[in-house]
């Protein structure tokens, strides 16, 4: 590998314009559809109401990159359309080193979530490059640890204020000022082609059982409090990525939608659990734990869901989680800042109730992205406490590598603003295959059919989906 001799580029603004000032999320998607055709684009899409307690105020697509980085291991790639350069270090410490260098120069005229800087996610297994951990599980899908893209071409939709904001950022290498505003596309132009095959799984049903007997066995051993386990399904796949994506929405609006065009593969991901949030000194993480699913009657939904706020052992399975999140975020927070600002807040979905709590805390002055990072990832509630043990387990008890799920998605902004959420409800499609896992937190108590049926209901969305266009695919 050469030694990296990428040349930071000074970010400006170019050119700023409203586009809509009646849009709605609709009028957004007709928008990021075109977008999305472009390899290395992403879309962050707000589900719920406006003003609704996930922060899902704004939805954000960007496309047209400066800057491209990936990196597998320690190795790592930046491109631009000048240049490729090829270094092997540590790929959080690259990612440092890029961001002092790259603010836009003015901000934009309205105070706005996101206004240049990286869009895209970390793969879970981003955790080999942090910890040293043992490496058994089959990595069959090859796909990198990080990416992440710098857009030239920021759109982002107000759902509170309903206005469509066009934002054009250019380097000092260029000038991208009047650039041609992307055609919006109507759903009704695209219509849903996708064929989707027969589930499998690389569990069967008694290895499942078996793999939640084993975590029971290390938690009896004292090696864990807690394992986060999960399963992986696939199912052949043709047609569109996106128009699945955009059908995932409309059948279940989370809080946090994301797409993301990787190239050779696209990541569709419906979540509920925001990982961290970051806006200057401040930062929060909203870890998830405890689930049941809806009930098909007012009553049983009402039972099911005070059963949740009352069972002690997702009381505990959450407890824990809170102590290993604000363990975590006393590296990079200062001292006696860190609030456990709710606890067990009941948040209710189309198909699943959860337990929520929210830890926040004030960062130490000049805390670089790497070093929150470092810091926290991946997210404790999908890997168990202790956290490098439960991940150890985690790796000798999956068939396959996790990839992105369980990782997290989102943007990194030039101006210490970030927003990333866990990759849970998160498919891959690579060739022609369609790929997704579900899992749940396991703990002494656990039952082991219990928590097979808990990733179940967990997939549903997906799964209903699936047979769906099972029926209806042209």
């Amino acid at each position: 590998m050469k030694p990296l001799h990428y040349t930071h580029p000074t970010l400006h603004i170019a050119e700023e314009r409203i586009l809509n000032r009646a849009a709605d999320d609709d009028a957004f998607l007709g928008y990021a559809r075109t977008c999305t055709r472009q390899p290395f684009s992403v879309v962050l899409l707000s589900g719920g109401k406006a003003r609704s307690p996930g922060n899902n105020r704004y939805s954000i697509a960007g496309w047209d990159p400066l800057l491209i980085f990936k990196s597998k291991g320690t190795r790592c790639t930046l491109t631009t359309a000048y240049e490729t350069s090829r270094i092997q270090s540590d790929p959080l410490q690259v990612l440092d080193r890029l961001f002092p260098a790259m603010p836009p120069e003015e901000s934009p005229r309205a105070p706005l979530p996101f206004a240049g800087g990286a869009m895209g996610y970390f793969a879970y297994d981003l955790k080999n490059s942090i910890e040293k951990l043992p490496q058994t599980a089959t990595d069959d899908l090859d796909l990198p640890d990080i990416l992440l893209s710098w857009p030239g071409k920021i759109l982002i939709h107000d759902r509170l204020e309903k206005e469509l904001r066009l934002l054009t950022l250019a380097t000092n290498r260029e000038s991208r000022a009047h650039s041609p505003i992307p055609h919006p596309s109507r759903p009704a132009e695209v219509p849903l082609k996708v064929k989707a095959g027969e589930l499998q799984s690389n569990f069967s049903h008694e290895a499942y059982l078996h793999a939640v007997r084993t975590v029971r066995d290390y938690i009896r051993e004292g090696d864990a409090y807690q394992v986060n386990l999960s399963q992986r399904y696939q199912f052949p796949f043709e047609g569109e990525p996106f128009e699945l994506w955009t059908a995932m929405f409309h059948l279940n609006p989370a809080p946090f939608y994301a797409y993301v065009h990787g190239g050779d593969h696209h990541v569709l991901s419906t979540s509920m659990e925001r990982f961290l949030y970051r806006r200057g000194s401040y930062v929060e993480t909203r870890p998830i734990k405890g689930t049941r699913k809806r009930g098909k009657t007012p009553g049983e939904d009402d039972l099911l869901a005070r059963d949740l706020l009352q069972n002690p052992k997702d009381d505990s399975e959450l407890s824990m989680i809170v102590d290993l999140l604000r363990n975590d975020l006393g590296r990079v927070c200062k001292p006696r800042s860190i609030r456990v600002e709710e606890h067990k807040r009941l948040e209710t979905y189309r198909n699943v109730h959860h337990l929520v709590s929210i830890v926040k805390g004030q960062l130490r002055e000049n805390t670089t992205y790497g070093e929150i990072l470092r810091a926290t990832f991946p997210g404790g509630s999908i890997t168990g406490c202790p956290k490098i043990r439960a991940m150890e387990i985690i790796d000798e008890l999956e068939p396959n590598v996790r990839h992105i799920y369980t990782g997290a998605i989102g943007y990194l902004g030039c101006q210490n603003n970030l927003d990333l959420n866990i990759a849970i409800r998160t498919a891959i499609v690579r060739g022609n295959t369609c790929y997704f896992s579900v899992g749940g937190g396991i703990v002494y108590d656990s039952n082991e059919e219990d928590e097979y049926q808990e990733t179940l209901h967990k997939g549903r969305t997906l799964f209903q989906l699936i047979e769906k266009i099972g029926k209806t695919a042209v």
